[in-house]
């Protein structure tokens, strides 16, 4: 898909035939990882004068990669089930990577990334051995680590350990601020960490879209279909509305994800979309057919994510969104202006929001151009690229000033 291309400022691009291209290698879970939300930093760490490698678990999208022209070297690793003994063959191979690649920056995508990344570049480059320079990125702490942190012995807890030490080195960059505020309680010094807002997103690919026609409002929930994304929540609260005499629909589109046990399977989901009123499309090659038919994106999710990318996709569509209130949604949802934000797990609340807005299409409308306008301010893959670029260059000069 063809997206913009970011140049880089030109003071700090390499000049003359002679000039070394530093490698930056993004080692990241999945390769639908790579390609849903740091395709972005990769194309502007590329315009920027970087030569570019990924390493990750391939599975479809490994020719999209190549075709891009970054060099791409496939793990045999697993998001999450890898045990202890498939860890450490995990660290090794990604040692091994690391030791023929010899890159001056690694970008660890994803706490799983972090953890691994560091232990495979300690024992890649071994007794103060010349590594790389490194970039942490938290795509989000999840449900698990902010209940650990919050905890009485948070801080000794061996995911919070392993996580903090992973962090010693290199620059942190969280997609919000609750996700910092996390870490700095941790003990994560507060100096290396930048807060860049989300994956970003194309606006001129996700262009507003006009009002979809029709009596009844058509809502949409693009995700995977994890019941911690609120899947069971939507559904219940548009069966509510529909017993109530309200003109509500409900579209689910996104697969389900069988490495997860929080997944919904096929069975589940087609029983769901059986149901008067609710749709499931299953993965969406293009997600903007769901909004050209959708005015409403919702999020129930109870999962602490970064910023997630659907409701960036959905505001550039100008929809307005109502989402469940957590991190990374709060960064979109702003109270009154570009949406709703209802209490996690409270289908009651988040009926009363969906029918709220449904009443309404003027104030639909008016939130939705204020979500596009957001966008347009904070949120578009140029600034995210820009920005990580900086990240990268600091994090190289770090680890070049201390040597």
């Amino acid at each position: 898909m063809p997206r913009t291309r970011l140049s880089a400022p030109a003071a700090d691009a390499p000049s003359g035939p002679a000039a070394a291209r530093p490698k930056l290698l993004f080692l990241v879970t999945e390769d639908w990882v790579f390609c849903g939300g740091r395709m972005p930093m990769a194309r502007a760490a590329r315009a920027a004068g970087f030569d570019i490698v990924v390493a990750t678990r391939v599975n479809a999208h490994g020719e999209r990669i190549r075709a891009e022209g970054f060099a791409l070297r496939p793990l045999s690793w697993r998001r999450r089930g890898d045990g202890l003994l498939g860890g450490c063959r995990a660290i090794g191979e990604i040692a091994r990577v690391y030791r023929a690649e010899r890159p001056d920056l690694v970008y660890h995508a994803g706490l799983k990334a972090i953890v691994f990344g560091a232990a495979a570049a300690r024992l890649a480059f071994p007794l103060g051995r010349r590594g790389p320079a490194r970039v942490a990125a938290v795509m989000g702490l999840g449900s698990v680590f902010p209940r650990v942190a919050a905890g009485r012995c948070g801080r000794f807890h061996p995911l919070v350990v392993a996580v903090r030490l992973a962090m010693r080195r290199g620059r942190v960059t969280v997609e919000n601020p609750d996700d910092r505020a996390v870490l700095v309680r941790l003990g994560v010094d507060p100096g290396r960490i930048a807060v860049i807002r989300g994956p970003g997103v194309d606006a001129a690919r996700y262009a507003p879209l006009p009002e979809p026609p029709g009596a009844a409002l058509t809502v949409a929930l693009v995700s995977r279909m994890l019941k911690s994304k609120g899947v069971p929540e939507a559904a219940a609260a548009v069966r509510r509305l529909r017993a109530q005499g309200c003109a509500v629909e409900l579209v689910l589109a996104g697969q389900p994800d069988p490495a997860n046990d929080d997944s919904l399977d096929e069975a589940e989901l087609r029983r769901l979309a059986a149901e008067p009123g609710i749709e499931w499309l299953g993965p969406v090659a293009d997600v903007r057919t769901v909004w050209q038919r959708a005015g409403l994106a919702v999020y129930p999710s109870t999962y602490g994510e970064g910023v997630p990318a659907s409701l960036l996709e959905a505001a550039a569509c100008a929809r307005p969104i109502v989402a469940a209130d957590m991190p990374g949604a709060r960064e979109v949802v702003r109270p009154g202006e570009t949406g709703l934000l209802v209490p996690p797990g409270d289908v009651e609340r988040l009926a009363a929001a969906i029918a709220e807005l449904a009443r309404d299409p003027a104030r639909r409308r008016a939130m939705g151009a204020a979500a596009r306008d957001l966008i347009l301010r904070g949120f578009t893959d140029e600034r995210v690229g820009r920005e990580t670029v900086a990240v990268y260059r600091a994090a190289l000069a770090e680890r070049d000033g201390a040597r």
